[in-house]
């Protein structure tokens, strides 16, 4: 059987992007009401009476969930939403498109993205986007960017936020079986009037939405006493939570049921209904409520930036993305990530000789991660600006957290020495 050969040419991101078709309004919200009816969603509207679009929404980032929310949450109006074009390339670009939906890629500054939101405002549209890029991997928010605030001045319109809480807990990334006891909550604010926006600076509107975006969804649960006895609860968080609290090793935790386990020294914690992890004899310490236990790797791996011991250099399987058609596979390629940022070492399609895709640590606030991309394990992607590289490890030594943790540090770091040298 002949091969088939792939589509390469780019995704068309100046392409201006439709109304939501108003004619699938109808059957999109009652698709989404009925979806979110067993999980009792309650939206709660704060100084929402009287907005009429154009507005911007900016939305917290948990899981599938947030896209069945959202439409529910700015009733009876249409949006538009940002979508990576994954999304795309799975449902089908028209579809996406009549959906109201605006194609791009993860951490690239893509202007034409820019350029279509200001033209959904124009038309007195809505525009959805989540800021943070990227699921919640142990269900707290992400710092998010500092362009953010910048974008909601040169829009010039109301500025409104979506806090959703429950997302995460139903189907958290490491483990998207259903928790159908999950209730869900939601809360949409207005934070900024146009004429509170043009007078707040950046660093205001910045520091108001990381307060109106912030969630942690284990506090949620344990506060409200939800109950998840899903009998798997905790199978898949050791790729989130891969350092051992007790010996240090890496990527040696294992799960099975309630229960994660070391590998080298057997320390263990079993996960509650409430989402706590104790130890077997049912104690807590200062690694039961599990963003803690994250944010201390997160501590881990900037020591080990700080000490100059960081590094990753493996081989990998690599799959491109340059559309809304087709995944291309370019077979084994190397990673390398270090103080310099990442190179990517490969053949691209067509290529009879190696290339190098750099990109410097400055010029990447976070990575895309996934944990179970497509059944296909665990992968980071590496965008330019008309093309993705999904990235699979064939080595050992391979976390996407701790590759995540490491690339959010060493911009830190960058952008801090920058503001040094300027002074």
């Amino acid at each position: 059987m002949k091969k088939k050969t792939p589509v390469l040419t780019p995704f068309d991101r100046y392409r201006v992007p439709p109304k939501q078709n108003l004619f699938f309004m109808p059957a999109i919200w009652l698709l989404c009401k009925a979806i979110t009816a067993p999980s009792k969603l309650r939206i709660n509207r704060v100084n929402m009476k009287g907005l009429k679009p154009p507005f911007l929404v900016l939305g917290t980032h948990h899981a599938f969930m947030d896209f069945i929310v959202s439409p529910l949450a700015v009733f009876p109006y249409r949006a538009n939403y940002v979508s990576e074009l994954e999304g795309f390339e799975n449902y089908g670009e028209w579809l996406y498109r009549q959906a109201g939906c605006l194609g791009t890629r993860k951490f690239v500054n893509d202007i034409a993205l820019i350029k279509n939101i200001k033209k959904v405002m124009e038309r007195k549209g809505i525009l959805v986007l989540y800021p943070e890029a990227r699921y919640a991997n142990v269900g707290t928010s992400s710092e998010l960017p500092e362009s953010v605030g910048k974008l909601a001045k040169y829009l010039d319109v109301p500025l409104v936020t979506l806090n959703m809480r429950g997302n995460y807990l139903q189907s958290p990334i490491w483990n998207l079986t259903k928790r159908k006891v999950v209730l869900l909550d939601a809360t949409i604010t207005q934070i900024y009037t146009r004429d509170e926006l043009r007078k707040a600076s950046i660093q205001e509107i910045n520091a108001k939405l990381a307060d109106f975006l912030s969630y942690d969804e284990y506090e949620y649960q344990y506060r409200n006493k939800m109950s998840i006895t899903y009998e798997k609860r905790a199978e898949g968080i050791e790729l989130p939570l891969y350092r051992c609290p007790e010996c240090g090793a890496e990527f040696e935790m294992h799960t099975s049921g309630a229960e994660i386990s070391c590998g080298k020294c057997g320390a263990k914690r079993i996960m509650t209904e409430y989402g706590r992890m104790v130890r077997p004899d049912g104690s807590e310490d200062s690694f039961s409520h599990i963003p803690d236990w994250y944010e201390w790797e997160r501590e881990c791996v900037k020591k080990e930036i700080d000490g100059g011991l960081y590094g990753l250099d493996m081989r990998v399987k690599i799959e491109s993305l340059p559309n809304a058609v087709n995944f291309i596979d370019l077979g084994e390629g190397r990673l390398i990530h270090d103080m310099d940022g990442f190179r990517l070492i490969f053949r691209d399609y067509g290529d009879t000789a190696e290339r190098t895709l750099s990109f410097a640590p400055l010029t990447m606030t976070s990575i895309h991660t996934e944990y179970d991309y497509r059944g296909k394990g665990q992968c980071v992607t590496l965008s330019t600006l008309d093309n993705t590289y999904f990235i699979y490890p064939l080595e050992k030594g391979f976390n996407a957290t701790k590759i995540q943790f490491a690339t959010e540090y060493l911009y830190e770091r960058c952008k801090a020495g920058l503001a040094v040298s300027k002074q």
